[in-house]
């Protein structure tokens, strides 16, 4: 790789205005210069998409301002969670750790140096599985960086050791969480529906990569690293995505970092879940099958 930068895979597929969004927000990051960038188009699901992704594919043609571009683009299309496996996997067969955003996101211009920091710090902690961006907005300050156990799909980065550990079978994974009765932990604590979306994964009702890498790193006790204040915004639940309904935008792409990131015990942070669980129950009522399962299942794919 051309630094010391890990390199970012990001996923497109037929929202050039989203796209463009998020390449600015990156460009933003002093890293940017130094950092190698792959962009993974997919291809046209049917005749009425052709014309946006092609739009999508003349943009990320014209992406300059990173130490290098790298475009793949796909003949057909093979849906996000194919995607995804397939592209980070690609990249981390020539580097060691790798830093992915989907084209619905806006990160802050701290994004790219938490997401180094912390691959740096903890490289080879193996209990630490990956860094994450985005963090869910709660009354109470939290801790300038602390660990949930699990893993997250809102810009994140992991090592090569990290996505060793990723199952892509959910049944396999289901089954385990229920034969271990870890359902109402995986589900954080009772608030969030993951345990479901896992269960509809397997059915073939949703196509989601992150519900089964977060019950992978959550099966195998393994932590993921959040900044205190969100650096990653999502502006993708306005209808628009694939997997998306009209929503509002979460998080904020002007939160900024204090740094140093500073080494912190490795362990899952008793005053962050509380904080996060909170939100959540006050948010959407702490019922796991009302309104935040019907807005936000679709978008963890």
């Amino acid at each position: 790789m051309a630094s010391d930068c890990a390199p970012i895979a990001l996923f497109a597929y037929k929202r050039p205005e989203h796209l463009a969004s998020c390449l600015d927000s990156l460009l933003d990051n002093p890293e940017a210069p130094n950092t190698e960038l792959w962009i993974f188009c997919d291809g046209p699901r049917s005749g009425t998409d052709e014309q946006s992704v092609l739009e999508v594919r003349e943009l990320a043609r014209k992406v300059h301002g990173f130490s290098r571009v790298t475009l793949i683009e796909q003949p057909r299309n093979i849906g996000l969670a194919a995607s995804v496996i397939s592209g980070v996997s690609q990249v981390l067969s020539g580097s060691e750790r790798v830093i992915v955003v989907e084209d619905d996101l806006i990160v802050s211009p701290d994004f790219l140096a938490f997401m180094n920091q912390g691959l740096d710090i903890y490289a080879d902690v193996p209990d630490v599985i990956s860094i994450h961006g985005f963090t869910y907005a709660v009354d109470t300050p939290l801790p300038q960086s602390f660990f949930l156990r699990g893993a997250d799909c809102w810009g994140w980065a992991t090592w090569r050791r990290g996505w060793a550990i990723f199952n892509p079978d959910g049944q396999a994974l289901l089954s385990e969480l229920d034969s271990r009765g870890l359902g109402k932990s995986f589900d954080f604590d009772g608030v969030y529906p993951y345990r479901q979306m896992l269960a509809e994964q397997v059915a073939g009702k949703v196509d989601s990569w992150a519900v089964r890498w977060n019950a992978s790193a959550f099966l195998a006790g393994k932590l993921t690293l959040y900044p205190g204040v969100s650096l990653v915004e999502n502006i993708g639940m306005d209808g628009s995505g694939t997997h998306s309904i009209a929503s509002q935008s979460h998080g904020s792409k002007r939160n900024r970092f204090t740094f140093p990131l500073a080494p912190i015990p490795i362990t899952d942070s008793v005053v962050a879940r509380k904080a996060i669980t909170n939100a959540l129950k006050k948010s959407y009522g702490g019922g796991i099958f009302g309104s935040l399962h019907r807005k936000l299942r679709r978008t963890h794919l």
